[in-house]
């Protein structure tokens, strides 16, 4: 059992003002694998006035300070690299390859990203008539979600390291033990007290707390559109920055010329990797209409490429984080039917065998109007759609008639046609043939997709405040 009772505030593991309490649940067994403190407002009000005091120092520090700092976090993230997989697997019910291929990952990537793109990164910058700099934000609130427990908050924070503001974290209730590592990592390496404060607690508490905090500087939050709302209407009474990564219902484009098998195999890895909780994934797949018989064949014979089962074995989908996602899903695959689209496999339940457990079947329709719901509204599960098309322009019109912009995709050999479709599809981040992650890269939405860019010295940007100087003197 991991009961975590405390929160880390001012360099210092100390108790709650409250007496809640929250249980975490293993989402392949249905049972108690530890539990939280639930914070107050007046443990966030703690945490605040510690990032507070920290600011003038840690704003301070120099470059090669803060390079040092990311170094030796993503060194120690190394040394506990089992256990964080161990614990993303017990709280998100992860399979372990995922929970170290993926999760563990990319923790770690954007910690050494972040100091990699510091080294070159430019605080002040002489422009002839005048000289612009650029400082720390200030004190940032950061809330992350449930789906990435180690992605999400090591790319906020990695980058708020880097421009040197101080932060106050709220995890997620359902996976807040990769958390904890990470103040246990923080605190090991010497992160400066006040410049990293955690508090669990809930939405209604802390996270409205953070959000219209008139201390908090800048909130960065990763979640739905609706929080995503709640937060901006919170910030705005202050005028307070904000940054949001919201949902997505991304397009994956498979051109005439694409191998039909490979497009198949990606098109399912989508609702696979992570049981399909995932906000850039691919949910709506659009295919020529010529190639409709064989992509539907395709699907069913990669399918058994991605078992479902326990994340302790060697599956690749694991279960749904929680009893309410799992509800939800099976929602979803009911509208679906009730709509007119036709289930090519899948379908509401269990998989066999996996009675215990919150495990959905991996679920494709086929016969889906862009008009359907399950085409429209992010189900945040194992479940795709494939939407035929006539014509590349027709394609990119469904593509974009969407009111998310996170991510797209598109499969096919002509270089020509992919350019085009790529450039015309209205999000973020565009992949062509599942071309590698670079940490590197700018993460972030169109649209109801989001405001703002994480990774690398985009993410490093997005803490920092742009100040023109006339008349400062040439060093």
């Amino acid at each position: 059992m991991r009961n975590y009772l405390k929160h880390y505030i001012n360099g210092e593991w100390v108790e709650s003002t409250g007496n809640e309490t929250e249980d975490v649940i293993n989402p392949a067994t249905e049972e108690v694998i530890g539990t939280i403190s639930l914070g107050t407002k007046e443990d966030l009000d703690k945490a605040v006035q510690a990032a507070r005091d920290a600011f003038p120092s840690f704003s301070q520090t120099s470059k090669e300070e803060r390079i040092k700092l990311l170094e030796d976090i993503a060194a120690e993230y190394e040394n506990r690299k089992e256990e964080i997989i161990e614990t993303i697997t017990e709280e998100l019910g992860s399979p372990k390859s995922i929970s170290e291929n993926v999760h563990y990952m990319m923790g770690y990537n954007h910690f050494s990203q972040a100091a990699e793109s510091l080294r070159d990164f430019s605080f002040i910058e002489d422009r002839g008539g005048h000289t612009v700099m650029k400082d720390s934000v200030g004190v940032s609130g950061l809330i992350t979600p449930w789906n990435f427990p180690t992605n999400q908050i090591s790319t906020k924070i990695a980058s708020a390291f880097a421009s040197g503001s101080p932060v106050i974290a709220k995890p997620a209730e359902l996976t807040p033990f990769a958390a904890i590592i990470l103040t246990e990592i923080f605190d090991k390496v010497g992160v400066p007290k006040g410049a990293f404060n955690l508090v669990n607690g809930s939405g209604s508490v802390i996270g409205d707390g953070i959000s219209s905090h008139p201390d908090i500087d800048f909130v960065s939050f990763t979640g739905s559109g609706a929080v995503g709302q709640k937060i901006m209407e919170n910030a705005s009474e202050r005028i307070a920055n904000v940054a949001l990564e919201l949902g997505g219902k991304s397009p994956l484009v498979v051109l005439e010329d694409a191998d039909v098998e490979k497009a198949a195999r990606a098109a399912v890895s989508h609702i696979a990797t992570n049981s399909g909780q995932v906000c850039s994934a691919a949910t709506r797949v659009l295919v020529p209409s010529s190639m409709k018989d064989s992509f539907e064949e395709a699907i069913k014979k990669v399918l058994p490429e991605f078992p479902v089962g326990d994340p302790q074995g060697d599956n690749h989908i694991g279960p749904l984080v929680s009893q309410k996602q799992w509800d939800t899903v099976q929602s979803y695959i009911e509208k679906g039917q009730e709509e007119g689209a036709t289930l090519l496999v899948g379908g509401t339940g269990k998989p066999d065998g996996l009675d215990k457990g919150y495990y959905a079947k991996p679920t494709v329709f086929t016969d889906v109007n862009n008009d359907m719901v399950i085409a429209q509204e992010e189900i945040f599960g194992p479940v795709t759609c494939v939407i035929t098309y006539d014509t590349i322009e027709e394609a990119i019109q469904l593509s974009n008639d969407i009111k998310y912009g996170l991510a797209g995709y598109v499969f096919g050999e002509d270089e020509q046609t992919l350019a085009k479709v790529a450039s015309s599809i209205r999000a973020g981040r565009v992949k062509i043939n599942d071309a590698e992650a670079d940490f590197a890269a700018p993460f972030g939405g169109y649209k109801q997709s989001g405001i703002g860019r994480e990774w690398g010295d985009y993410g490093i940007e997005e803490y920092l405040e742009v100040k023109t100087v006339l008349g400062y003197p040439k060093l």
